[in-house]
């Protein structure tokens, strides 16, 4: 069977475009088919362009490479087409969060939740929805897939306000690796590259949420809840935490346990979690209180993307083998689903999508991080065990922050967006939520739609 046309609007991520490249040559299912590149920087395009021919030739497969800095020059055909872009989404993450400290809101991560996760939806979903039009008109049969932070708000928008087939994706929940890994933390297994697929099949785990705000339901193993064990995992870890570590590492497994306490399960997400709760906000106050958040850290960032430019630089030069190429990227969440929808495997995988019943008592409308069942005609949520009480608002006042933030840039509408930020659960004053949108309009305006600086 002839491999898909897969279309990456992307090609420089740091997360997806070199992985794409080696899922898709290194898979029987998919390097019969075409990789289409598409990237606005000329300069870093046709770097993993001449990447992409070398590892081809380098593994003797017949897949077709495609690139344009025109995503419509190779949209037609496509099967599936992968979101993975932000332009200058580094620079703007740090504006997000130096102007949100400002005003006592700390952000770790700046991209999900926050003043944060909601300009950076201002910024990307009207792109996405473009995208979308032109998917309709140019191959309306493709599958669109949102790798883009806020995940949960651009899929949301996908779905509302697109006419296209869609889902969105984090890589945080990469099945089976995930479901290994918790064997491990449960100590069923010594380590996770033990967990063999009999073992695997034994152990029920449930995670659901809000992408980023996902939270562990269910961890049986033969019938016999390992949470315990799980928790001294954890407990564990965070006895020997110290205060290193990039903004998103920090003090994890310690957060975890207090939210674990109040609420009492485990979040699965704690380096995006711990953002999602107004806990860690303000100041220090006692000696034995975990500190406020640490703001996301530009530089390391800027570090991972020139070491990524510098490895793709060695090897189109030769000063890296290929091989090493090969030996160091690894199965990519978003093409593992694609191989899985194409080849007829239904998974499962871990898909943002609508509820529709598979948490009980959440609405049916929801947009989910949920295991999926996936083939060509979409994916199929499996059901779970609904949230306890506390979770569950929590979980709502999220989805709410998510629906007005959508529906803010869907109607370039200052009154909604207003609302969505003082909904947000870390913004917890009027004068300074609304401070923050006029210093956040003005500090961007390069790049937010022209329309929100009009009268309104």
């Amino acid at each position: 069977m002839k491999g898909p046309k897969v279309v990456v609007v992307g090609a420089g991520s740091l997360f997806f475009g070199r992985q794409a490249l080696w899922n898709m040559i290194m898979s029987d299912a998919l390097n019969t088919g075409t990789l289409a590149y598409v990237d606005i920087d000329r300069d870093r395009l046709a770097l993993m362009m001449e990447l992409g021919r070398k590892a081809i030739a380098h593994k003797k497969v017949p897949l077709k490479l495609e690139g344009s800095t025109d995503r419509r020059e190779v949209l037609k055909g496509a099967d599936f087409v992968v979101l993975s872009f932000a332009r200058d989404g580094v620079r703007f993450r740090g504006v997000d969060c130096a102007i949100s400290e400002k005003y006592g809101v700390r952000m770790c991560s700046g991209d999900t939740i926050g003043p944060g996760g909601i300009f950076r939806a201002m910024r990307e979903l009207p792109v996405i929805l473009d995208i979308a039009r032109d998917v309709k008109a140019l191959c309306p049969d493709a599958w669109v897939i949102n790798y883009i932070n806020p995940t949960a708000v651009n899929g949301l928008g996908l779905m509302r306000h697109a006419d296209v087939k869609s889902f969105a994706l984090c890589d945080g929940l990469h099945m089976p690796h995930v479901k290994k890994n918790y064997l491990a933390q449960c100590r069923v297994v010594e380590k996770a590259g033990a967990a063999t697929p009999d073992l695997l099949a034994k152990f029920d785990l449930e995670i659901a949420g809000v992408n980023h705000f996902t939270w562990l339901l269910k961890a049986e193993f033969e019938g016999r809840d390992v949470t315990p064990a799980l928790r001294e995992s954890v407990a564990a870890a965070a006895a020997k935490e110290t205060d290193e570590g990039h903004s998103k590492q920090r003090f994890n497994r310690t957060y975890a346990l207090e939210l674990w306490d109040i609420f009492g399960i485990y979040p699965a997400c704690i380096g995006h979690t711990k953002e999602y709760v107004p806990y860690w906000q303000g100041w220090q106050v006692k000696s034995n209180q975990l500190p406020p958040l640490s703001i996301f850290d530009v530089n390391e960032r800027y570090k991972r993307h020139e070491a990524m430019w510098t490895d793709v630089n060695a090897f189109n030069s030769g000063a890296k083998p290929l091989d090493e190429f090969f030996k160091g990227m690894g199965p990519d969440h978003a093409t593992d689903i694609i191989k899985a929808m194409w080849a007829g495997d239904k998974g499962p995988f871990y898909i943002n999508q609508a509820n529709r019943g598979a948490v009980g008592n959440l609405p049916d409308d929801a947009f989910l991080e949920l295991l999926s069942d996936v083939d060509m005609n979409g994916p199929v949520p499996r059901r779970v065990s609904d949230f306890p009480l506390g979770v569950r608002a929590l979980q709502m006042q999220v989805l709410d922050t998510h629906e007005l933030t959508v529906e803010a840039i869907v109607k370039q509408d200052k009154g909604v967006l207003r609302r969505a930020m003082l909904t947000d659960p870390i913004v917890n004053s009027i004068p300074d939520g609304d401070a923050m949108i006029e210093d956040l309009l003005e500090a961007e305006k390069e790049i937010i739609p022209a329309a929100w600086y009009g009268s309104q």
